[in-house]
Parts: structure tokens; sequence; C-alpha cells
């Protein structure tokens, strides 16, 4: 998986940061160091909250494997 963070300096010197792939994963920090550790915060965040609310549907099962799909939303409300 691959994320893209788009980073820019708010009117009071905030750095503000999004992830785009993740709708709603926001952060900020005073300085460049905190505001990448709270977006790293925040994805976590949110890639957890979604996993939460995965659909998980058994595709195959025998006795030697078994197969399932994970469906992940892209939104959560949890």
């Amino acid at each position: 998986m691959k994320l893209t963070i788009l980073c820019e300096k708010d009117e009071e010197g905030h750095f503000v940061m999004e992830c785009p792939e993740l709708p709603g994963c926001l952060s900020e920090g005073d300085t460049l160091e905190e505001a990448l550790e709270s977006i790293n915060e925040a994805i976590a965040g949110c890639i957890t909250s979604r996993i939460k609310t995965a659909t998980c549907t058994l595709l195959n099962n025998t006795q030697d494997n078994f197969s399932f799909s994970l469906e992940i939303p892209e939104t959560s409300h949890a």
C-alpha cells in the first residue's frame, strides 16, 4: 500500500497534513516532526477503524485450505 501525505502551513504556522487515500485522515503539528508523528497516528487509527468494520466472506473451505474475501469500507462511522 502506498499513501500520499500532503503538507502545508496554515496562517498560524502549523503544519497541516492530509492523506487523500484515507478520506477524513487529517492532522497537524507545531513542527514538521510533530505533524509527521501525528499523521502516522491518524493513518494507523483510520486503517484500524476500517478493519474493525470490514466484512469477511468465506469463499472456499476444504480440509487442506480455505480462502476468504475481506471487504474494507472506504470510510468508517465507528
